[in-house]
């Protein structure tokens, strides 16, 4: 990445809605190629080593809409080792780092800098929306609750005036006994 450009961040979980970092700019985007799921195990920010938690993740295949921050030249190191830190912390490498293009709802394309699942990391799951439910429902790590995690991730899709219809299901699934 030219040190002299801004750095965009593609965002499609607790960074919408809790970015950390300065930024000049934000607006809704679409990756192709990826999609939002709940497919990473969590032992830190949502969970416990003892009951672990799930988080969000880029899985291949699919779309994903999001939002992608642009961030001054100034600030783009220390954007990016903040976001490695956040990501993937005491260096548990579940996340590659990828720049990928993304189409901004304005119309344009960038290369944004991007989370995606390490699906060979022992971290990696791909459990059943019942499954992932149940699991939410009960998580809670040094970030807070898995509930609130989802919830607030879906509430601020909604304000971006985006859907997730899997993620819809999920916390339709949290107050329902199966």
């Amino acid at each position: 990445m030219d040190p002299s450009s801004p750095l965009h961040v593609f965002a499609y979980g607790s960074l919408i809605w809790r970015p950390g970092f300065p930024f000049a700019h934000r607006e809704p985007a679409l990756l192709r190629g990826f999609h939002r799921r709940f497919c990473l195990w969590s032992r830190l920010y949502r969970g416990t080593p003892e009951r672990p938690g799930l988080v969000l993740g880029l899985d291949r295949g699919g779309s994903c809409h999001g939002v992608v921050f642009t961030v001054a030249p100034a600030h783009a190191p220390a954007t990016r080792e903040y976001l490695r830190e956040r990501e993937n912390p005491r260096g548990e490498d579940v996340y590659h780092e990828r720049v990928l293009p993304v189409r901004l709802a304005s119309g344009g394309v960038v290369r944004a800098l991007c989370y995606v699942a390490d699906r060979r990391h022992p971290a990696y799951a791909r459990p059943c929306a019942d499954t992932a439910a149940r699991i939410i429902a009960a998580g809670h790590g040094e970030a807070g609750t898995n509930r609130d995690y989802l919830l607030n991730t879906l509430a601020t899709l909604r304000e971006w005036g985006l859907r997730d219809g899997a993620l819809e299901g999920i916390a339709a699934r949290l107050d329902t006994p199966r």
